[in-house]
């Protein structure tokens, strides 16, 4: 079966993007594992497939695949991609539309200048929302990893967060902790390792270790957390510039009960087609 996609990207947080809208298509794990693996497939953080909405109250629906096969709730920079996506394939001339995720409805816009701002509805802090075992809600909490307590701020973006401070963003442990937080018993889900290092009251550098990805480039939902986390502790002010490796983000929040929109770009690479044989689905 051929199949055609769109190579795309979000400050390096990259995708390939497939239209479902004019067709069924199911992907099996081993074809999204296969689609996003960087030596025998096309490459890519996340598979994102742009399906028809399935109620009114809707314009599309869009279903997110980590790179090892496992369907999530939410991805920031691939609302982004999903938008700029939409717009040129001519499938809607709305600038602002509705868009169901498994994480809930967000509502994404684009701007004049290219750039998108999405809605990404409002933070949940509440354990069992995230899910995180924990008998009471906290700004920030201890966990133990590897031996040692890391101070943790832990909530959900339509998909589990946990962010931690550090001095040095450059020099934190993202490829040794990340895993450890990420399959840490108390997220039965798994989660999001952010680490955060504040450079002033409207400026952050993060890095994500991202679940079932790895480390990205990018994390859309990751700068949400990191900023939401950020103003909850009183260390930031919003908007707040999230300075990604991949890129900058600009993220506001007015504060509980909110929303928080994201705004920053979203680049089309290449389109083109391949073939998914038999094996690749077995």
């Amino acid at each position: 079966m051929k199949i055609r996609f769109t190579k795309m990207h979000g400050l390096g947080n990259d995708f390939v993007v497939i239209d479902a809208v004019g067709q069924a298509l199911e992907l099996a794990t081993e074809q999204v594992r296969f689609l996003a693996d960087r030596h025998f497939g096309v490459g890519c953080d996340q598979v994102l497939l742009v399906e028809a909405a399935a109620r009114p109250d809707v314009d599309f629906r869009y279903r997110i695949f980590n790179s090892d096969g496992g369907e999530v709730e939410q991805c920031g920079n691939g609302a982004r991609c999903f938008v700029r996506f939409v717009h040129d394939k001519g499938l809607t001339a709305k600038r602002d539309i509705r868009v169901e995720t498994l994480g809930g409805v967000i509502a994404p816009r684009l701007e004049d200048d290219g750039q998108v701002t999405v809605d990404m509805g409002v933070p949940r802090f509440a354990p069992q929302a995230v899910p995180f075992l924990s008998e009471h809600e906290a700004v920030s909490e201890p966990l133990e990893v590897a031996g040692e307590c890391v101070d943790v701020s832990v909530l959900s973006m339509g998909n589990p967060h946990a962010v931690q401070v550090v001095g040095d963003v450059a020099r934190a442990p993202v490829a040794q902790l990340g895993p450890l937080i990420e399959a840490h018993p108390r997220f039965p889900a798994r989660v999001n390792a952010g680490f955060m290092e504040v450079v002033d009251r409207g400026r952050i550098r993060l890095r994500v270790y991202e679940r079932g990805a790895g480390e990205t480039l990018a994390c859309g939902t990751g700068a949400c957390a990191a900023a939401v986390a950020g103003i909850r502790r009183g260390l930031l002010d919003s908007p707040v510039r999230v300075h990604t490796l991949g890129g900058v983000l600009s993220i506001a929040w007015d504060g509980p009960g909110q929303p928080v929109r994201m705004t920053g770009p979203a680049v089309s690479v290449f389109d083109a087609e391949i073939e998914l044989t038999p094996q690749e689905a077995s």
